[in-house]
């Protein structure tokens, strides 16, 4: 049993993040693509591949799927923002330290050990080549779904933000994980193989839900800031039928999306779920810089993005009613948070 004890400053800073980001969902994901495929909620995303095997460039990442025993938290390295470009960047700046700490605490059985002594020295090649590794993962299992999927999260954490205020915050705790997580004041009990004592110590605690986690919930604490927020990463896909609806293409829906808005700027709609700036998305809609400027401004002005200046250049991100139409017009209705299941990985 893993015991985690919250004290009163500790509850007074328990939030729900929108999610672990699309680089950290994206690296989840290969377990569900490369693992056995007992898990069922995944089965019809992972049939979308038809088998084919990892392209060579993610290939590095792979490599740090650990055995049992902690896990690799991507997050650390990339932030847990929705968008990839900063993800990207942040990867390459993350500090050596951190990237030795991160890397430390796994077994990589599978990895290059030359490679991984080159990440752990700060070598800039191989850091490169795990950020190459990230973003071909991320444009491969998760990219073309991030869109539904961040709406399913949205739908998930406005469902508990809707028992935080009409129940409080021990009732968000004793019922967001259940039966997996169960809350005794002033402790949150995690089903675990081991007996393990976590003291928070007031730091506070970040719920955030997670797509690609198949079994247990993930509890992750700042390597080089010990006063930083404990993060409780918890599955939110359970159930296969809900599975069914998520990966499900509807291509009447899609194409309704293209009717309202035009094809140019549906797809750029989708794009923006994953935050990006103004080149990015005109590199991938295949367009002028001016003219995504263009279809950013009418997204903008229809209230279906916010943009905001990030030093010298822009960041377009989804607004919820630019969710709200990419639900209902593409991924369908998103379905309530499902129960967890009882294992636990720390």
């Amino acid at each position: 049993m893993l015991r985690v004890h919250l004290t009163t400053d500790d509850l007074l800073r328990v939030r729900v993040a929108p999610s672990v980001g699309p680089l950290a969902e994206a690296y989840h994901s290969l377990e569900a693509l490369t693992g056995p495929g007992g898990w069922a909620q995944f089965r019809p995303w992972r049939q979308k591949f038809g088998g084919s095997r990892l392209v060579e460039t993610i290939r590095p990442l792979a490599s740090l799927i650990p055995g049992p025993g902690p896990c690799f938290d991507l997050g650390a390295l990339t932030g847990t923002g929705s968008s990839v470009e900063q993800g990207l960047e942040q990867l390459l700046g993350a500090p050596d330290e951190l990237v030795r700490l991160e890397l430390g605490n796994i077994s990589t059985p599978q990895a290059d050990p030359r490679w991984i002594r080159s990440l752990m020295e700060g070598d800039l090649t191989a850091r490169r080549q795990l950020a190459d590794a990230v973003a071909a993962c991320h444009r491969f299992t998760v990219g073309p779904y991030w869109g539904r999927i961040q709406a399913h999260l949205d739908a998930v954490r406005a469902d508990l933000a809707r028992t935080l205020l009409s129940g409080g915050v021990e009732q968000l705790l004793g019922t967001f994980c259940a039966p997996t997580i169960r809350w005794r004041s002033p402790v949150l009990e995690i089903r675990y193989p081991d007996a393990v004592e976590v003291h928070l110590g007031g730091r506070g605690l970040v719920l955030a839900p997670m797509v690609f986690l198949a079994d247990p919930p993930v509890l992750l604490t700042d390597s080089l800031d010990r006063d930083a927020p404990a993060v409780l990463a918890f599955p939110t896909l359970r159930d296969p039928l809900v599975g069914a609806r998520l990966w499900s293409e509807d291509p009447a829906a899609r194409q309704s999306l293209t009717a309202l808005l035009g094809r140019t700027r549906a797809a750029a709609l989708e794009i923006v779920t994953e935050g990006c700036t103004t080149t990015e998305l005109a590199r991938r809609l295949n367009v002028s810089p001016a003219s995504a400027s263009q279809h950013a401004t009418v997204l903008r002005n229809a209230n279906l993005i916010t943009t905001q200046r990030r030093g010298g250049a822009v960041l377009h991100t989804v607004t919820p009613l630019g969710v709200e139409l990419l639900n209902r017009t593409v991924g369908g209705p998103a379905p309530a948070p499902a129960p967890a299941a009882a294992r636990f990985s720390a």
